[in-house]
């Protein structure tokens, strides 16, 4: 490997059996030692499997998560790896971070990894924040004296030193997310692989976590893998991107084609005006003590004028009792860049193995011409107490913008995206 090449996937595929781990069944286990290693010939449980489309059901037990992925990352560039729920972005950094290994292929990398693919990866949760710092220096090979050099850093960082010497298992997800990204960032990995776990911290961190990534890559010339799905951010942040779809690489090259090639193969495709949530859906890394589990528009259509109501019921369903419940809802546009949101306090309560059914309005929008997501999350508490989410879903619903209502404003029709999202309402007077 060339010594400007930090990463490198050669012909790299992973295969799973779906519900289990390797074949666990006696036939086809001696099968595949058979074959492999006595016969010396390919393990023929690479020849059958399908494509991973989590949308629909197939007829194999086997499917590649990831197939024949091929690419190169040089020192210090900044990748953004872009795709749909699904697409095999969370597989990919697993296999570079070691987590599991591929099925063929091989993958070569040039430093030190530093992960944060989930929340509290890494983390022992009886161990206080403290303590996990120093395993996880220890982990990526660092003395007890370099990572009491950067110990100060970390913990300022992250804004957890009120909590630094409690027991990482009492830290809200949030925190432990927080802790997690300082430890990944401080401590001197060559590479840096970040999966989209910082939108689990509020925006101050977020900003906080992006201006830290642009150091480390610009300012210090070490590797990032970013896994989101806010373009923004991907824009913003990534020299270069990685478009995967159902486990294959289909665009590599500069951010701005990648994004713009990801949101022309991916643009909003009309949901039904009823959605029943998929499990696949929801964040894995929540806690979901309560989750939503259907959401519809009420007037049972998608298309909406600029100035016309929006009306929406959700059903949500609890497993433990929760005095202070509320659901959140988010407007997304075709880059997956945030437009609104409405969050108040009207909380509800929820009793264990209960389900409420609640309707929300959106008082017109006054959104320009164009397709529209909504993203739901389901929050315990607020945000002068600390809101906890406890479900967070994009892409539930989507709508569209049709028509812009007053006859006399008729010619906005006619402009396009450049000009924003928003409509706004203004008046002229000659002085």
């Amino acid at each position: 490997m060339s010594k400007n090449i930090a990463i490198e996937f050669e012909h790299v595929s992973k295969q799973y059996r779906l519900g289990l781990v390797s074949t666990k069944t006696l036939s086809h286990d001696i099968r595949r030692f058979w074959i492999t290693n006595v016969l010396g010939k390919e393990d023929p449980y690479l020849k059958i499997g399908e494509t991973n489309d989590r949308a629909k059901k197939g007829s194999s037990e086997y499917v590649w998560a990831l197939r024949d992925i091929d690419f190169k990352v040089e020192q210090g560039d900044v990748v953004g790896i872009i795709g749909k729920n699904g697409a095999g972005k969370s597989t990919l950094l697993k296999l570079l971070s070691r987590v599991t290994g591929p099925t063929t292929g091989t993958i070569r990398a040039h430093g030190r990894i530093g992960s944060l693919l989930e929340v509290g990866t890494g983390f022992h949760g009886e161990m206080t924040g403290r303590e996990n710092i120093f395993m996880n220096g220890a982990i990526l090979g660092m003395t007890r004296n370099e990572i009491q050099a950067k110990l100060d850093e970390i913990i300022d960082f992250s804004g957890c030193e009120r909590y630094i010497d409690t027991p990482v298992k009492r830290y809200s997800s949030g925190m432990t997310v927080r802790l997690g990204f300082a430890v990944a960032a401080f401590l001197d990995p060559e590479i840096l692989v970040v999966d989209e776990v910082l939108a689990v911290g509020d925006a101050e961190f977020q900003k906080k976590a992006i201006g830290k990534m642009k150091d480390v890559s610009q300012g210090e010339g070490r590797t990032v893998l970013f896994v989101s799905h806010n373009m923004g951010s991907i824009r913003q942040l990534c020299k270069t991107g990685i478009v995967l779809d159902k486990g294959s690489v289909t665009y590599s090259g500069g951010v701005f084609g990648a994004v713009d090639y990801y949101l022309a193969t991916n643009a909003f495709v009309q949901t039904a005006t009823h959605v029943d949530i998929e499990e696949s859906q929801h964040d894995k890394s929540r806690s979901m003590d309560a989750q939503l589990v259907m959401a519809e528009f009420v007037e049972d259509k998608a298309v909406f004028a600029s100035d016309e109501d929006i009306k929406i019921r959700v059903k949500v369903k609890s497993r433990v009792k929760i005095e202070n419940c509320r659901v959140n809802i988010g407007i997304y546009d075709t880059s997956e860049a945030p437009i609104g949101s409405y969050s108040s306090d009207a909380f509800f309560k929820i009793g264990a193995g209960e389900e409420k059914l609640l309707e929300y309005t959106i008082k017109r929008p006054n959104l320009a011409l164009g397709s529209y997501s909504i993203a739901f999350s389901v929050g315990m508490g607020n945000a002068a107490e600390g809101e906890t989410n406890l479900d967070v879903i994009h892409h539930v619903l989507t709508f569209e913008i049709d028509k812009l209502s007053k006859e006399k404003n008729l010619y906005f029709v006619k402009w396009d995206s450049s000009w924003g999202v928003m409509r706004f309402e203004a008046e002229m007077k000659e002085l």
